[in-house]
């Protein structure tokens, strides 16, 4: 009777403990799942704050908890070890052939934008996942990728400060804003670029939650004292 009652118990403990790992497996692919996904393209010779800065953002934002995404950087080369404009080595997840579908996809930029604006390949990747993407944004002449993926047309945008008369002449369709740090339309959200990346990315990072939870962010990286800076003479 007592083995009998010992085995039934092994029994049921096997049975708990194998509901268990079931349970934690379920949540866990149901927490994999809901996680959504913020890309931004990288390629060699892309300008490093167009990065970083959303990057830092939607970092600091994910370390907080309660916000349900993740960041990757997606190359547009085979490779995934990419190299900045200014020299830092990035290290991408994906590239343009494998990525997976995002719900942000932000496009940075380069100096040289017309072996990018040229690059079939990729105003196609561009095209295929602005079309499905919550939010579609560009840092400085990152625009002029959207526009020749065709988001811009009928749309407010703005690319690098002193550009704007060159996306004006490209996309005639656009609705240019000139002088103006960040533009919101839609679904687009279009900037100068540099250190406005991050003015962008905190405008981005409201929209994907709260003007709270943004404010707080803002104060965890600082940001605010950006406008009290002053060089030293």
């Amino acid at each position: 009777m007592i083995q009998t009652k010992k085995r039934t118990s092994i029994i049921f403990l096997g049975i708990l403990l194998t509901f268990g790992i079931l349970s934690c497996t379920a949540v866990e692919g149901q927490n994999k799942g809901s996680q959504k996904v913020i890309g931004i393209i990288v390629y060699d010779g892309v300008l490093t704050s167009d990065v970083t800065a959303p990057y830092e953002v939607f970092g600091a934002a994910i370390k907080q908890g309660n916000f349900p995404y993740k960041v990757i950087n997606i190359s547009i080369h085979e490779k995934k070890e990419i190299t900045t404009y200014e020299g830092l080595k990035l290290f991408a997840e994906s590239n343009i052939s494998d990525a997976p579908d995002l719900d942000v996809l932000i496009v940075p930029s380069t100096y040289d934008m017309k072996p990018l604006v040229n690059n079939a390949k990729l105003v196609s990747f561009i095209k295929k996942q602005g079309s499905r993407v919550t939010w579609l944004a560009s840092n400085c002449a990152g625009a002029f990728l959207l526009g020749k993926a065709g988001f811009l047309d009928n749309h407010k945008a703005t690319t690098w400060f002193g550009g704007e008369k060159e996306l004006k002449k490209a996309y005639p369709a656009c609705d240019v804003q000139f002088d103006r740090n960040v533009v919101v339309d839609g679904k687009l959200i279009t900037s100068n670029g540099g250190i406005v990346s991050y003015e962008a990315a905190f405008i981005l990072l409201e929209k994907l939650s709260s003007p709270q939870f943004a404010k707080k962010i803002l104060e965890t990286l600082q940001f605010e004292r950006v406008a009290k800076t002053k060089l030293q003479s």
